[in-house]
């Protein structure tokens, strides 16, 4: 089932609460969404399928129109999330790395198509530049009675957040127009891509922010991890154990994908020629994305295991029943 956005909200807090933290996939092909929902639903777990601009413009959904990458992927979702064989798994759908100028808009349309959680890409704002864009996304949620779930982020590639930023960023937003954020995204020494130095992960950096965002907005609030590609089991287990209730994964998720279809094209070379029996089975798309999906799913099922997801879908079921 495709969550609402307060539906989403007590999702969040459930994993703030129970002690595991749900994995957030940026899926950019229809086939991805369909893997992911199958390694969930394989684990009995809540899954987040997430998009980023380059996502929603992108030749798969909006072909270099966002908005319409939201609608495609949002319908992509609506139907699977609610056919039989997925309708018990939780499903977020959620906007991930929103920026430039046309960022409120985007973020608006996404608001009115009833995304389940939102967030944006501060990377390029100041401070000030953060907070009044999430207090401008409320108060538009407000006027056109809109329901509106939020992660807030600090500068998450910038090595470890300040806690004071805790205080002036999620503190204010949260004084300003309160109940809207449901997780926290500060630096904890993680780093966007592949081949960084991890080395400065800091899970008593997560547990002090999440426990500063906690008191600050008088409920529970998870950390929503960026940069975990890279970070070991233990090291997730770790972030968890700590109060990530959010697990960002997309560049090693990425990899996995396409060197797996690397291998198919290197493995079926021969039967790609256009004389080979074999040739349009071959070249059809569900061949490459069956093989695909044979050495994708197992791996999502992994992180979901790492992060402490298996079982918890049919748990949290009970507690909208």
């Amino acid at each position: 089932m495709l969550l609402s956005p307060e539906q989403t909200r007590a999702l969040y807090q459930h994993a703030a609460t129970a002690g595991y933290a749900v994995l957030a996939v940026n899926a950019d092909s229809p086939a991805a969404i369909v893997d992911c929902l199958i390694a969930a639903r394989a684990c009995d777990a809540p899954i987040i399928v997430e998009t980023s601009l380059w996502q929603l413009t992108g030749h798969s959904f909006g072909v270099g129109d966002p908005c319409l990458g939201i609608d495609r992927f949002l319908a992509e979702l609506h139907t699977l999330a609610a056919c039989e064989r997925f309708r018990d798994v939780p499903v977020i759908y959620h906007t991930d790395h929103i920026k430039g100028p046309a960022t409120v808009s985007i973020l608006t349309h996404a608001m009115r198509k009833r995304a389940s959680s939102i967030s944006l890409d501060s990377s390029s704002m100041s401070a000030e530049e953060n907070i009044a864009t999430m207090i401008r996304l409320c108060e538009i949620a407000a006027q056109e009675k809109l329901p509106l779930t939020l992660e807030m982020e600090a500068g998450v590639d910038d090595g470890v957040t300040p806690l004071e930023e805790t205080r002036t960023l999620f503190g204010e937003v949260e004084k300003r127009m309160p109940g809207h954020l449901a997780l926290w995204a500060p630096g904890v020494g993680t780093k966007h891509g592949l081949g960084n130095d991890l080395g400065g992960f800091n899970p008593d950096a997560i547990r002090a922010h999440r426990d500063l965002a906690s008191e600050l907005a008088g409920r529970p609030i998870g950390i929503a991890l960026h940069g975990s590609s890279g970070l070991t089991e233990a090291q997730l287990a770790a972030g968890v154990a700590a109060g990530v209730a959010k697990v960002n994964w997309s560049s090693e998720s990425l990899l996995i994908r396409s060197e797996a279809a690397a291998a198919f094209f290197d493995q079926n070379r021969e039967r790609l020629r256009q004389t080979h029996p074999d040739f349009k089975a071959t070249a059809m798309d569900n061949g490459l994305q069956q093989s695909i999906s044979a050495a994708y799913v197992p791996k999502v099922m992994a992180r979901i295991e790492s992060l402490g997801g298996r079982g918890r879908a049919a748990d949290f079921l009970k507690t909208l029943a």
